[in-house]
C-alpha cells in the first residue's frame, strides 16, 4: 500500500522501496488550464547550474537519460522516469514543479497528486487540492534530494510566476526573446525556448502503457516489485 505524505512531510527513498528505478506520476487540473510540468536538477547550492538538466517538453531528457519525461499516462497528467543510481554527482536535488500556461490561477485545480511507483507499485502519493493555494500560478510539488541518500519531500509551495519565474528562481537562464531585433535567432542560445512543441513531449516509453481504466491506474513497471518500508527521515 502506498504511503500518504502530507506537505511537509519526508521520507528516505530507501524506507519507501529499495527500487532506484522510479516512476513519477502528477495529476494536476482544472477547467481550461494548461499546464507545463517540469523537473529541475539542481546542484549542492539548490541552482539550476547546469542547463541539460531542465527537464520539460522541449528537453525530456538528460544527457545520461537518468532523468526522462515521458509524458502523459497511466490516469496522470505527466510522467517521470528517475533512475536514481544514474543521476550524476553534481545533481543533489530534483523539483518537480507544475506552471500554468496561460490565464488562471493554483486555486482553480482540482484535486491531484504527485506519485513515486516501484516495479509497478505505487510506494508513496502527496495529495493537494486548489484549496491549498490562492493566487499563485505554479506550484512546486515534491522534491528528491540528496542527503546522505535519496529522500523524497512533498512540498506543496505555491509560486506567484509561471515556468519563466521558476527558471529564475532556481538560476537558470531564460532564453532572450531580442525584442529589439527584427530578426531573431531560429535558436534561441542556453535553455530551450517555452513554446508547446507541436508534437508529444516525448514518445510512448517502449517498457509499454498499461491500458486505460478508472483511477487509479498502474504506472509502467521498470522491474521487479520492491518491498515499501514505513520508516521515515528528514
Amino acid at each position: 500500500m502506498a504511503r500518504e505524505f502530507q506537505r511537509g512531510h519526508k521520507a528516505k527513498i530507501g524506507d519507501l522501496t529499495a527500487g532506484t528505478d522510479l516512476y513519477v506520476g502528477v495529476q494536476i487540473a482544472g477547467p481550461g488550464l494548461t499546464f507545463d510540468i517540469s523537473c529541475f536538477g539542481l546542484d549542492a547550492d539548490e541552482r539550476l547550474s547546469d542547463d541539460r538538466y531542465f527537464i520539460f517538453f522541449n528537453q525530456p531528457t538528460s544527457p545520461e537519460e537518468s532523468i526522462q519525461l515521458l509524458g502523459a499516462q497511466a490516469g496522470d497528467s505527466e510522467s517521470f522516469r528517475v533512475t536514481l543510481d544514474k543521476i550524476p554527482p553534481h545533481i543533489q536535488k530534483l523539483s518537480f514543479t507544475a506552471a500554468l500556461d496561460g490565464d488562471g490561477q493554483v486555486s482553480q485545480i482540482g484535486p491531484g497528486y504527485l506519485r513515486i511507483v516501484a516495479g509497478g507499485e505505487e510506494v508513496a502519493r502527496y495529495s493537494f487540492t486548489g484549496s491549498e493555494f490562492s493566487t499563485e500560478r505554479a506550484v512546486m510539488l515534491g522534491d528528491f534530494y540528496l542527503k546522505d541518500v535519496w529522500r523524497f519531500a512533498a512540498v506543496g509551495q505555491g509560486f506567484d510566476g509561471g515556468l519563466e519565474a521558476l527558471l529564475k528562481n532556481f538560476g537558470g537562464e531564460v532564453a532572450e526573446e531580442a525584442e529589439a531585433q527584427p530578426e531573431p535567432p531560429a535558436t534561441a542560445q542556453g535553455v530551450p525556448g517555452f513554446a508547446p512543441p507541436s508534437g508529444p513531449a516525448a514518445p510512448a516509453p517502449s517498457f509499454g502503457v498499461p491500458a486505460a481504466a478508472p483511477a487509479p491506474q498502474p504506472a509502467p513497471e521498470f522491474g521487479p516489485p520492491q518491498g515499501a518500508g514505513c520508516g521515515a527521515g528528514a
